[in-house]
């Protein structure tokens, strides 16, 4: 393969691909690091996370270049991935975590690299915002997401409860005693769809307003 072959087979122009293969190579290669440093550092439970399922949905996204994934983990990551790059950014430049849930990233318990892998949360929100003006955007990803929630935060809520995973038992990582277990938890189901899941859908359905795929695909002898 000449070198202009082989530049076009990595970055997808030459084969058809629209999400380029080095892309998918090093997020699939990262991903099996990253499993078993966070399942030694945290346990099981911890994927079970939004934010860390995600970068599962996401592989799966990449190499199947799926709209309705990326739409889907969009819909429930964006916001809060955003607020945890505002918070770390907020904690580097003033010493102060304004929303909270990035302390650990400056707790020197916690190794480097650990945390290094932590930055994980920088890279989604622009890579599901370029997938997503890639390939389209999926209507139907808020709902999934729903569906996801629906599922995922009852076991959050009764399975080792002690590490509020998704806040299934109170917001920023507190149990709450405001009201009823599981009057909270209903509260959640529902209050979490209707104003984070929802608005998010509104905004990328205006974001990717041009519902055509901002890609054109080019045979071998393009």
């Amino acid at each position: 393969m000449s070198r202009v072959g082989a530049s076009r087979f990595w970055t997808g122009t030459m084969t058809g691909m629209r999400i380029p293969l080095w892309l998918k190579i090093g997020w699939s290669l990262w991903v099996l690091v990253w499993v078993p440093v966070y399942w030694h550092q945290y346990g099981v439970q911890n994927f079970l996370y939004f934010c860390d399922l995600g970068n599962l949905f996401i592989c799966a996204a990449l190499w199947l270049e799926s709209p309705l994934l990326f739409s889907w983990q969009a819909s429930g990551l964006l916001l809060f991935q955003t607020l945890y790059i505002v918070d770390l950014i907020g904690a580097l430049v003033s010493g102060r975590h304004v929303i909270g849930g990035t302390e650990y990233m400056f707790d020197p318990h916690v190794p480097l690299f650990v945390r290094l892998l932590s930055l994980f949360h920088i890279v989604v929100p622009p890579l599901l915002l370029w997938a997503i003006w890639r390939l389209g955007y999926d209507g139907r990803g808020w709902k999934y997401q729903t569906v996801t929630a629906w599922i995922v935060v009852p076991i959050n809520y009764s399975w080792r409860p002690q590490c509020d995973v998704n806040w299934a038992r109170g917001p920023f990582f507190h149990e709450q005693h405001v009201l009823p277990g599981m009057v909270y938890l209903l509260t959640y189901l529902l209050v979490v769809p209707l104003v984070v899941y929802w608005p998010t859908h509104l905004a990328l359905r205006w974001y990717a307003r041009d519902p055509s795929p901002r890609w054109k695909g080019r045979g071998a002898s393009g």
